[in-house]
């Protein structure tokens, strides 16, 4: 009984790993010494897992705790060392899994920036998905911190500091 017991126990331990090595790639794991207080560390999740050099939907996530505000612009801004395209065409702004119209998609290459500006403001305390769609993932993987900022409608033309996405792409560990 003694032995059944163990070997069910061993099992389960091995089982339990698989799903946490197949997702590693496609939603943030534990974040150490980043620089980014936990309560700024935006979620996020890749469709297609993060592969170097590999097609991929970037799916950021701002939950509705962060969302004091309306908004009527998001601006993404990008380091400097992430090399890849951004399809303006294929950017969407999710609310409660329903499309919001957008006014128009600026993607500022020399500013490192994605600018959103919505047809109609998205009002406070509502969780928000800007889902990026056909991303040609950076030749290197690596990891990128993605800050998001939001205009408020009526608001002084400065922009407010939300969080941050910390993605992670390709194998890491063996670089």
């Amino acid at each position: 009984m003694r032995r059944l017991i163990s070997t069910l126990a061993v099992t389960s331990c091995f089982l339990s790993l698989f799903p946490a090595v197949s997702w590693a790639q496609t939603n943030p794991g534990i974040t150490i010494f980043s620089g980014v207080q936990s309560g700024n560390q935006l979620p996020y999740r890749l469709d297609f897992g993060g592969a170097p050099n590999q097609w991929d939907r970037y799916h950021f996530r701002i939950p509705a705790k962060k969302m004091k505000l309306a908004v009527a612009e998001f601006a993404i801004t990008y380091p400097k060392y992430y090399h890849a395209d951004f399809d303006t065409k294929e950017i969407e702004v999710r609310v409660g899994g329903k499309k919001v119209p957008l006014q128009e998609v600026k993607w500022d290459k020399e500013n490192h920036v994605v600018e959103l500006d919505l047809q109609q403001p998205i009002p406070a305390d509502k969780s928000v998905d800007l889902v990026f769609s056909n991303i040609k993932n950076p030749a290197f993987g690596g990891t990128y911190y993605f800050n998001c900022e939001i205009l408020s409608p009526g608001d002084v033309p400065l922009r407010r500091y939300i969080g941050t996405w910390i993605l992670t792409l390709g194998d890491t560990d063996n670089e």
